[in-house]
């Protein structure tokens, strides 16, 4: 049994994962932490993880980049793994991640959904064959019309680990209005969809002359990045001090 803080336990994915681990027989979660709590979760909730004494292996984080700092000292210093899912972290805070890791066990992925880190990796092997033969990469992702940021993380993290495969040969291009000329072959297209309540669409298109092979990836609800959380939480179980990520979690599959 995984005993589990879940840091952020009142935010949206807080509560999906809540309501995950409270299915799950390998996993209990054990305490939360969050600014505000009106005694609806069936556990303890702590305002601050410092004042949280109750006894657990790992911590899930979906909170905000300005609760991290505290959140590593405290998986430090009680020797928990960590689950790291807060984004917007500040280059000096990535550093006290990379720190923390030599201690203990912390695994940090663009993308905690177990579907787009399989995707990932035949992204690898499709690239491997296709980009030698000539074919072109183009990546459109399309999300809710509340989404801020273009392109996506996810869409970012899906051509860097072809560009990867590819020895970083490629560039990406995420407007092509203002020029006039050929698409150059060595180039991924990145375009971004904004629109409804879309949760998360992705597709890797790899054309080639006569074919067009496309890999697609839909989130219906964000529980896929809960699921994900949670089993990034039993893979760490007993694991050594390190840098983990998901695709860790899918080699174990």
């Amino acid at each position: 049994m995984v005993r589990v803080i879940m840091h952020g336990c009142n935010g949206k994915m807080g509560q999906v994962i809540s309501g995950l681990i409270a299915n799950d027989n390998d996993v209990k979660l054990v305490a939360g932490v969050d600014a505000w709590d009106d005694g609806h979760n069936p556990y303890p909730v702590y305002k601050n993880i410092a004042d949280c004494d109750v006894e657990a292996d790992c911590v899930i984080d979906f909170s905000v980049a300005a609760a991290v700092d505290g959140l590593l000292e405290y998986c430090v210093e009680k020797k928990l793994s960590c689950v790291l899912c807060t984004t917007g972290l500040s280059e000096e805070q990535l550093a006290k991640v990379d720190a923390a890791a030599k201690n203990v066990a912390i695994l940090r992925s663009a993308n905690m959904s177990l579907g787009i880190n399989l995707l990932m990796k035949l992204l690898q092997d499709a690239a491997g064959v296709l980009a030698e033969a000539g074919f072109d990469i183009e990546i459109v992702e399309k999300h809710h019309n509340l989404k801020l940021d273009a392109p996506s993380g996810t869409a970012l993290a899906l051509a860097d680990s072809v560009n990867e495969k590819l020895d970083g040969a490629y560039t990406y291009v995420y407007d092509r209005s203002s020029r006039r000329q050929q698409r150059p072959l060595k180039e991924i297209g990145i375009s971004a969809v904004r629109g409804g309540t879309i949760v998360g669409d992705h597709d890797v298109i790899f054309a080639g002359a006569d074919e067009v092979l496309t890999f697609s990836h839909t989130a219906y609800s964000k529980a896929i990045f809960g699921k994900g959380a949670v089993q990034a939480a039993k893979f760490l179980a007993g694991k050594a001090a390190g840098m983990y990520n998901m695709s860790d979690v899918i080699n174990v599959k």
